[in-house]
């Protein structure tokens, strides 16, 4: 059986009691440049997978800060192809797992044996379509499957059993969770019925189970980390990537959050 980087990386998590910390930029926000330096500063912080938001013109699972995060990172000339060429740039300098997160049309446009190919070639480790539900997900798979990219789904809260076995099934890196409906952003609690979505999923695989929307705090960072594999945190970087813009410190700022982040799910 095939193990890629991200299984590794779970598997060394959890034979030191860890939990992962996942964060998410959007490329070419502000630019490209930064970009590549916030990974591999967050590589070295303490990020476990780091998350490459791929602009897109309709970001429709997006609240309104990642929405002008892409929007800003359009403007600025990011594309899927120079998104790569930022992986390939950084992937010899960081240890951490790098998972694409894309919009269906621009994978379809690239073509999907030519992207799987090049996203590997690049050193990506697995991509999340966000709008590409697994039924209609098995083209990609298998070209996906060929050259050791991890095609990763999303739960939702509405997700039924058969549902649930299904993208366990189909799911390869680890699962990502979709704690509450509706789109991104920072929420200031964490959901009541999460622990027993992660229990009905936990029942269908032992795949690593990374939860994402809404959690912004080192504290709910805690709470979820007691419940899952992994915490996905967005809005909240996006956020202070904005605020901090044209700021020589936006680098270190930004991952000094993500350290902070990543504490409690140290073990003690």
């Amino acid at each position: 059986m095939r193990v890629s980087r991200i299984d590794t990386t779970f598997e060394r998590l959890r034979g030191r009691g860890e939990r992962a910390l996942v964060p998410f930029f959007t490329a070419g926000d502000p630019s490209l440049d930064v970009t590549e330096r916030l990974i591999v500063e967050a590589d070295r912080r303490g990020a476990d997978v780091i998350e490459l938001g791929v602009p897109f013109s309709d970001p429709i699972g997006d609240g309104p800060v990642n929405q002008r995060s892409a929007e800003r990172a359009l403007r600025a000339g990011t594309s899927l192809v120079r998104v790569l060429e930022t992986v390939a740039r950084v992937r010899d300098r960081v240890r951490a797992p790098l998972v694409l997160m894309t919009y269906y049309n621009p994978v379809l446009a690239f073509g999907l044996k030519a992207f799987a190919r090049t996203a590997v070639d690049a050193g990506a480790d697995g991509v999340l379509v966000v709008d590409l539900p697994p039924e209609e997900a098995t083209d990609l798979a298998a070209e996906a499957e060929v050259v050791g990219l991890d095609v990763i789904h999303m739960v939702a809260p509405t997700s039924t059993s058969p549902r649930l076995r299904l993208i366990g099934r189909r799911s390869r890196g680890f699962i990502y969770v979709v704690s509450r409906t509706g789109v991104t952003g920072e929420r200031a609690d964490v959901p009541q019925d999460l622990a027993a979505q992660l229990k009905s999923l936990r029942m269908v695989t032992t795949k690593p189970i990374c939860v994402g929307f809404g959690i912004a705090k080192p504290e709910q960072v805690a709470a979820v980390g007691a419940l899952a594999d992994g915490v996905i945190v967005g809005s909240a970087i996006v956020r202070m990537i904005e605020e901090r813009a044209g700021s020589p410190s936006l680098v270190d700022d930004v991952t000094r959050f993500i350290a902070e982040l990543k504490a409690p799910l140290r073990k003690p």
